[in-house]
């Protein structure tokens, strides 16, 4: 099977590394140096291009920034490929090419297949290529969410399946619930609301406006105001344009033209540029007699009623209240009107409301705890079987006594409190559950299961965490693992039992571990050694493959302290020679 492999990380500029290359194994990969050489950047590097946090107290002191590169070859049509390729990255001979660089100010960039892309995306990708495991790490699988999120991962459809149901209601009823206790808490206020919209609208009612009334009543208003004006002033107007019938021989515009029109009529024949015009006086008439007659009709029709010029204003006065309040223009009073009584029927409404969402939060409260009792069967099952999995992997590290087991309990609620109703108890309720889940170790026999913060060494730890992630490769597996001291706190035939597991786990996946415990190191298909100079930075030939002698001469320095101790030579040969014997 094809699978994803970190081929090699340029490092330069980051901690003590001034300027180095690590070039990996698709197996087992040890990192081996003395303490403080630098063998921790290697885990600090990985972290950076998968998107962990830049801290600019990495940058090496004199430097602008730190720079990390890595080459990752992936097989085609694999996740992180597609969500590579989506982003615009390109392969580069059937890899990834990721870099990463962290600014002494604090800036942080990254690039993936020669595009610049968030440094978010690269946390994306990190999920299907590696798992690191470093210090924080251990100290992140004491907490019970982790431990949870473990046993979730663990379990795989037969806990995702319901979860996904469970949050989904979870979220309905957090929103109903949400909305039911605004409707009660808020009572008061939104009866206020409905009194003020209610006097509103029958103020509004009483007075019956029409769309567009204040506009034609403004202009009837300016014409009655004006009535005699406005009559002598068309009466003036009708007498220049047809005459005044007490003035038969005055002349008028409509006279003036008809002259003008028969004068071009005698001769119109002659010429048709003449003719037009005489047609055109001739339009000019007859409009002229037009505008006569409708001058005629508007001085006879308008109507000086003080009467009705009193009416008017009365009516604008009604409109002027309203627009005070609930609009400038009457058109805005009568849209705040249906909107008003939209929200009116809204309020009126809430006691209907308020029933209905407290059936259908009862019906969520039910469904949830239908699906959470799922959820907890389901987790109960697989932690039978996850507990089983990690102590068989425990009797492999020389653990041989001890057992892990799995706490899952849920929190009742106390009385009043906001819970969900399972068993006939009222237990708290998450998005993720009802349960509480626990890792207990029981280190020998007759030892109580306690939790494993609590319950194991610093060295069980490790052992616990590794076979964790033993355990998950089998079910859930991820390309590369990459631990950091895992060992730590072991040694003796349990160092030996660590190297042994890492080594099988290795044929599965490609596996780095930076380690101090030569038992661990022999078992390793590459050992890397990573040196200081004079100086104290690490150079590009301060990170180098160990073949034979020199291999023998770093454990030799592991187990002794001294190169070239005969015994620490024989012990390393030894360990060599068996780990050998155990990988083939």
């Amino acid at each position: 099977m094809v699978r994803s492999v970190l081929e090699e990380m340029r490092i330069r500029s980051l901690g003590v590394i001034d300027d180095a290359v690590v070039e990996l194994s698709p197996g087992f990969t040890a990192v081996t140096g003395e303490t403080g050489a630098g063998k921790t950047m290697v885990v600090t590097s990985l972290g950076l291009l998968l998107g962990g946090r830049a801290d600019p107290a990495l940058v090496r002191i004199g430097a602008k920034s730190a720079v990390v590169e890595g080459r990752i070859s992936v097989p085609e049509g694999t996740a992180a490929v597609v969500r590579a390729e989506e982003a615009g990255a390109e392969l580069d001979d059937g890899a990834l090419l990721i870099s990463r660089t962290v600014s002494a100010e604090g800036r942080s960039r990254a690039h993936l297949g020669g595009r610049s892309v968030p440094v978010g995306l690269l946390g994306e990708l990190a999920d299907d290529l590696v798992a690191v495991h470093g210090q924080t790490d251990q100290q992140g699988l004491l907490k019970p969410a982790r431990q949870r999120q473990a046993l979730d991962r663990y379990a795989g459809d037969a806990v995702s399946v319901p979860l996904e149901k469970y949050v989904g209601a979870y979220r309905r009823l957090r929103a109903v619930a949400t909305e039911l206790d605004e409707l009660t808490t808020r009572a008061r206020e939104r009866a206020q609301e409905a009194d003020l919209l209610r006097f509103g609208l029958e103020e509004i009612g009483a007075v019956e406006p029409r769309a567009g009334e204040d506009t034609e009543l403004a202009a009837e208003a300016e014409r009655l105001g004006h009535a005699e004006a406005l009559a002598s002033a068309a009466t003036a107007a009708h007498s220049a344009l047809a005459g005044n019938p007490e003035d038969p021989e005055g002349v008028d515009a409509g006279m003036l033209v008809g002259g003008a029109q028969r004068a071009l009529d005698a001769v119109r024949a002659h010429d048709p540029a003449l003719a037009a015009l005489a047609e055109r006086l001739g339009e000019i008439g007859i409009l002229l007699a037009d505008v006569a007659g409708e001058l005629a009709g508007y001085a006879d029709d308008l109507d000086a009623d003080p009467l009705r010029l009193a009416a008017v204003e009365e009516r604008r006065a009604a409109l002027t209240q309203l627009t005070r309040k609930y609009g400038a223009t009457i058109d805005e009073v009568l849209a705040w009107a249906e909107e008003s009584g939209d929200r009116l029927t809204e309020l009126d409404g809430d006691d209907d409301r308020i029933g209905e969402l407290a059936a259908e939060r009862d019906a969520l409260g039910a469904e949830l705890a239908g699906l959470a009792q799922a959820l907890t069967d389901a987790r109960t099952e697989a932690a039978e079987r996850f507990a089983a999995a990690v102590t068989a992997e425990l009797a492999s590290l020389a653990m041989p006594h001890a057992r892990v087991s799995i706490d899952i309990r849920q929190t009742e609620v106390a009385e009043g409190g906001d819970g969900i109703e399972v068993d006939g108890r009222s237990v708290a309720y998450t998005a993720t559950g009802v349960d509480e889940v626990e890792l207990l170790l029981a280190p020998h026999p007759g030892a109580p299961p306690r939790p494993i913060a609590k319950g194991a060494s610093g060295g069980e730890l490790s052992r616990v965490m590794l076979a964790v992630e033993v355990v998950f490769a089998g079910s859930d597996p991820v390309p590369t693992y990459l631990f950091d001291e895992v060992d730590a706190g072991v040694g003796g035939k349990a160092a030996v039992e660590v190297g042994r597991r890492l080594a099988r786990l290795a044929r599965s996946a490609q596996v780095v571990v930076v380690t101090h415990l030569p038992q661990v190191a022999a078992f390793a298909d590459r050992q890397l050694l990573v040196e200081k100079t004079n100086d104290g930075s690490v150079t590009r030939s301060g990170v180098k493959v160990l073949e034979g002698e020199d291999r023998v001469r770093e454990l030799s320095r592991m187990l002794a302290g001294q190169e070239d101790s005969e015994t620490a030579r024989a012990h390393a040969e030894e360990l060599l020679a068996a780990a050998g014997k155990d990988r083939a």
